[in-house]
Parts: C-alpha cells; structure tokens; sequence
C-alpha cells in the first residue's frame, strides 16, 4: 500500500499525482478471504474470482496487488512468517516446552488453519516456490524458538551443552502435529502435559 510520507518536520506529504493509493481495509479483506477460500476450496480449486466474491471486491481490486494466485499465496505466507512466534520464557525447560505446545496447539486446531496448511504442504510437494515459503513460515521460524529454548535450558544447567535444537523441535512438535494434522484426532484432557514431560524428559536423556 501506498501510504501519505512524513517529512523530517512531520508535514505529510500527498502520493504522487496518478499514483495508485491501495486501501488498506480491502487489501485485508482480501487476505482474509485467501485463508477462506484455501479452507473451502483448496489451492488447485481456488480462484481470483472466488476470491474477489468472498471479499466483496471486484476482480481488479485484487490483480491491482497480486499478479496470481500464486502470488497472493506467497505473500500471504510470508505476511504470516513476517508475525513471528514469540520464544517463551517461562524460566524452566517445562514451562518453555509446554508453552510452545500451547500455541501450536491453538494454531493446528483453528478451523482455517487446519485445513489450509495440510493442503499448502501439498502443493509445496509440487511447486518449490510454495515450499520455499512454507519452510519459512513454518520451519524456519520455529527453528529459531526451539535455538531460543535450547539456549536458556543449556544457560540454567537443564540441558547439556552441544543439545541440539532441531531434535529438541522434532521431539517437541512431530507428536502434535501428527496427531492434529495427519490423524486429525482429538487432545484428551491433559494431553498438552504429558507431552511436555515426555519431550523434557527425552531432551534430557539424550542431549
């Protein structure tokens, strides 16, 4: 979007004569509608006019920002890698654990959510772009927390030095999400718990 610029004596300064001005409150509903389009539909399915009806816009609104389908995708996904999800710092190798499972948790369950990434994963199979954005928005984000848990387990004596933070991500993560995305199965109550125990407990055995 193109936004009014302010200058050092903080006067605003008028877009360009001609410029085109991109209203921020359609370039979200847009957005929104992309993750609800992917839910219903799928990639393969999904169309520009599909999307443009679900946001209430015309066709041009959305080639106005995004060439293809494939770019609105694209972007959408790095605007999400973009957000980031915040290391924990609960003081403890559990506590840290255990929030990191809280929020993946909460993330795989949403309704959108749920049915978009399963479905993105596919097409990345076949389109090294899509993948390449979803191992940045996916892997390469939580990498980086897991290096931040690691780091602070290793700092309080809790883990050895020379852990390795994609095991601790592997030990962490894979259990849920195989059980929400591949089997599509409930958490029993508790279940968010004895995770944690097990993946601290492994993290500790093993380094």
């Amino acid at each position: 979007m193109l936004r009014a610029m302010t200058t050092e004596r903080g006067t605003r300064r008028r877009a360009p004569a001609g410029a085109a001005v991109l209203r921020e409150d359609v370039t979200d509903a847009i957005r929104a509608a992309v993750f609800e389009e992917l839910a219903a539909v799928g990639f393969a399915r999904m169309s520009i006019e599909g999307i443009a009806r679900r946001a209430g816009v015309g066709k041009t609104a959305v080639y106005r920002r995004w060439k293809s389908k494939l770019a609105l995708v694209l972007d959408l996904v790095a605007a999400v890698a973009a957000q980031g999800m915040p290391a924990p710092a609960t003081g403890s190798l559990y506590g840290d654990v255990r929030a990191v499972l809280e929020l993946a948790a909460y993330a795989l369950r949403h309704p959108v959510a749920s049915q978009v990434i399963p479905d993105l994963l596919v097409e990345a199979a076949r389109n090294p772009e899509i993948s390449e954005a979803i191992k940045a928005a996916l892997l390469d984000q939580q990498q980086g927390v897991a290096a931040v848990v690691v780091r602070e387990a290793v700092a309080r004596g809790e883990l050895p030095e020379g852990s390795d933070p994609d095991r601790a991500l592997d030990l962490i993560v894979g259990p849920l999400y195989w059980r929400l995305v591949v089997v599509r199965g409930e958490l029993p109550k508790g279940y968010l718990d004895d995770l944690a125990a097990s993946a601290v407990a492994a993290l500790q055995h093993t380094g």
